[in-house]
C-alpha cells in the first residue's frame, strides 16, 4: 500500500478540489493523509474521506508590510520542524500540494528529503505559495491551458488538468435543491455566495436588495459561517455555509452571483450556469479573481461587475441585463470543456509511486 501525502488549506478552495482526487487514489488502495492548518476548517471538510489528519502551525504568505509577519516567520520555521519530523516519521511515497499557505513548509522539508511532490494550481497565474514552491516541483498541475503555457520549465513537468470538481457536484438533483431550501413557489432560484469564507461588501449589498430581488427570484444568499443577521423577507433565506446537498443546490439555480475563485467559477462553468461575477478587488488580494473573471467575461461564459462600483440598485439592474442575454451566454457556455482533471492528477501522482 502507498502512502500520498496532501497538504493544502486556509481556505475552501485549498481544501475542496483535491477530495476528488484523494478519493479516486483511496480507489486505488492507497493510503492518505492530510496536512492542514489548526483552524478547523479542513478537517470539517474532509470529514468523509478515509484519512489521518495532522495540524502543522502556519505563517500567513502576506504581500505586505505587517507586524504579524516577524511573527509568521517563526511560524513557517515551526511549520517546517514540524513538516520535516512528519515526514520523517511517516515517509509518504509522493505529496500532493493544493495550496495556501499552509503548504510551503510541506513541500520544502519533502524536497530536503527527496520526496517528488505534485502541485495543483486554480487560478489563472499562481498564488504566492505555489509560486514559492516551484523550484521543489516535479510536477505542477494547472486548471487553466494559458497557465501551462506561461509556465513552461525544463525543471518541472507542467500538465494542464482543468480543475477538480466533485460527482456529487456534477450530478445534483434540481429538485432536490428546491426541496432542501423548502421553495414552494415557481419562482427561479438565485444563488448568492462570497465562498467558504464569506464576503462582506457582497453580503451587504445583496441583503440592501434583497426585497426587490426576491419580488422576481427565490434567493439563497449564502453568507460565510457567523455572518447571518436577522432579515425577514419572504422568498430570502441566508445560509452560513453549505457542504451536504450543495450540487443539488447548484442544478436547481436559474442564476449565480459568485465572487471569481478558480473553483467556484470552474463549477459554474461546469454545470452551465448563468453567472454574474464580483471578483475580490485588486485592494484585498493578489488580483487573482480579476484574472480569472476577466478570462471568463472574455470567453462569453460570465457578466462581470466590480465590486467598486457594485450597490444594491446596480446588483438588480447587473442581473436584469444578465437574463436579458440568457440565450447569448448559455451558448458560450455550452462550449465549455470540463476535462476528467481528478483522473489526470491522480495519473500523475501514480507515477511516482
Amino acid at each position: 500500500m502507498k502512502h500520498v501525502l496532501v497538504v493544502g488549506g486556509g481556505t475552501a478552495g485549498h481544501v475542496v478540489p483535491a477530495i476528488p482526487v484523494m478519493q479516486l487514489l483511496l480507489e486505488q488502495g492507497h493510503r492518505l493523509s492530510f496536512v492542514g492548518s489548526r483552524s478547523g476548517l479542513e478537517p470539517a471538510l474532509l470529514s468523509d474521506v478515509e484519512l489521518t489528519y495532522h495540524g502543522i502551525a502556519t505563517g500567513k504568505l502576506r504581500r505586505y508590510w505587517s507586524w504579524q509577519n516577524l511573527m509568521d516567520v517563526f511560524r513557517v520555521g515551526l511549520g517546517t520542524l514540524q513538516a520535516l519530523w512528519l515526514l520523517m516519521r511517516d515517509r509518504p511515497h509522493v505529496v500532493f500540494s493544493k495550496g495556501g499557505f499552509v503548504s510551503f513548509p510541506v513541500v520544502f522539508a519533502a524536497w530536503l528529503l527527496r520526496i517528488p511532490v505534485v502541485a495543483h494550481e486554480s487560478d489563472l497565474s499562481p498564488g504566492l505559495a505555489n509560486r514559492l514552491v516551484l523550484p521543489f516541483l516535479r510536477t505542477l498541475c494547472t486548471s487553466f491551458a494559458e497557465t501551462a503555457d506561461n509556465i513552461a520549465s525544463d525543471k518541472f513537468r507542467v500538465l494542464h488538468t482543468g480543475t477538480p470538481i466533485r460527482p456529487d457536484i456534477l450530478h445534483g438533483d434540481a429538485g432536490r435543491g428546491r426541496a432542501q431550501l423548502e421553495i414552494n413557489s415557481d419562482k427561479p432560484l438565485l444563488v448568492i455566495t462570497g465562498g467558504s469564507l464569506g464576503a462582506d461588501v457582497l453580503n451587504d449589498i445583496a441583503r440592501a436588495a434583497a426585497a426587490e430581488l426576491a419580488t422576481t427570484y427565490a434567493v439563497l444568499h449564502v453568507c460565510g459561517a457567523g455572518k447571518t443577521v436577522s432579515l425577514q423577507v419572504p422568498d430570502y433565506q441566508q445560509r452560513e455555509y453549505i457542504s451536504e446537498g450543495w450540487g443539488d443546490i447548484l442544478a436547481a439555480a436559474d442564476v449565480v452571483v459568485s465572487r471569481a475563485g478558480a473553483n467556484a467559477l470552474f463549477e459554474l462553468l461546469a454545470l452551465g450556469k448563468l453567472n454574474l461575477l464580483v471578483p475580490l478587488p485588486k485592494a484585498s488580494s493578489r488580483g487573482d479573481q480579476l484574472e480569472n473573471a476577466a478570462f471568463a467575461e472574455a470567453q462569453g461564459y460570465s457578466a462581470v461587475v466590480a465590486q467598486e462600483t457594485l450597490n444594491p440598485t446596480g446588483l438588480v439592474e447587473a442581473l436584469r441585463t444578465l437574463q436579458g442575454r440568457r440565450a447569448e451566454y448559455q451558448r458560450q457556455l455550452a462550449t465549455f470543456e470540463c476535462p476528467p482533471a481528478a483522473t489526470a492528477i491522480a495519473a500523475e501522482i501514480n507515477r511516482f509511486l
